[in-house]
Parts: structure tokens; sequence; C-alpha cells
């Protein structure tokens, strides 16, 4: 499998190898726009990989800190009390760039910006470029997407 995120779009198609369609998500990318830059706060384009998958089994709406399970459930009252919160739930791919020089090593480097594919407390706001970098899912779609996808499969990221 391989996945096909279109910033324009604001949409993830998943692929067979065999590059037949398989399904596409709503998602959300960065208000900020396209950009490589560490603290940039932009979603990075190019050729990048799932360098893992984080949260296999977690219930739904679970919330993550750092990569870990925190044993919390994201309730709607969380975001009232913390609006501007961006809770990572559910599950995690974490992305890891390909291209060296643009979005593997140094300053530009994907996955040491912590860039994911994670489910959102914000879902009325899916479809509009509001993430801080990250790829939004809604929480069933991230589940639906994980159990598909494999650690080493890859993403590319475009404008259009």
């Amino acid at each position: 499998m391989h996945i096909k995120i279109s910033i324009a779009e604001q949409k993830l198609h998943l692929y067979r190898d065999d590059n037949v369609w398989v399904k596409s998500f709503v998602i959300s990318t960065a208000e900020k726009g396209i950009g490589q830059d560490k603290g940039s706060f932009c979603t990075p384009s190019g050729k990048h990989i799932v360098r893992a998958k984080i949260g296999q089994g977690a219930p739904l709406y679970a919330q993550f800190a750092a990569r870990r399970l925190t044993g919390k459930i994201w309730h709607p009252s969380m975001s009232e009390n913390n609006p501007k919160e961006d809770w990572i739930l559910t599950r995690i791919l974490w992305l890891s760039g390909l291209e060296i020089g643009f979005n593997r090593l140094g300053n530009q480097d994907t996955m040491q910006r912590f860039i994911y594919i994670h489910g959102t407390n914000d879902l009325a706001r899916l479809g509009q470029p509001v993430s801080h970098g990250c790829i939004r899912m809604d929480n069933q779609d991230i589940i639906d997407l994980f159990d598909q996808i494999n650690a080493g499969d890859h993403v590319l990221i475009n404008e259009i």
C-alpha cells in the first residue's frame, strides 16, 4: 500500500502497490502551508515513509503525548477547557522523509519534526488547512488507515 496526500484537496488517497485506488479520506494539513524547516509549523512535502505505527489496539479517542498513551480518553469538554490544544488521538503514523537535504537530515528533517498522520479532536475543521504541521484525520478513519498500512510504506505529500 502507499499514500498520496493532496494539500490542495485536503485529502489522503490510499492506493495498492499496483497503483489501484482503494479509498480517500478528508484530512487537515498545516494552516501555515507547505514547508520543510524545523519550527515552521508547515506540512512537509515530498517522498516519505511510515517510520512507525503507534497505538495499535488503543481505544477510540485515546490521547497521546510524546508518542505515548497518557491513559486519558479525549472528551469534548477537554477541548472546551483547552480550545487551542492540538490533541493527538487514537493512532499515530510517524513519517520520515526520504529526500536528503529536502525532508531528511539537517534543518528539514520530517521525522525530527515529529510529523504524524493522527486522529484529531478538531473534526469540524477537517478539510481545511488548520494543523500545526501534521496531517489530521477523523478518528475512525485513522483506525481504518492504520490497519491497512505497514511501517515502511510510502507516503507522497504534494501541493496538488
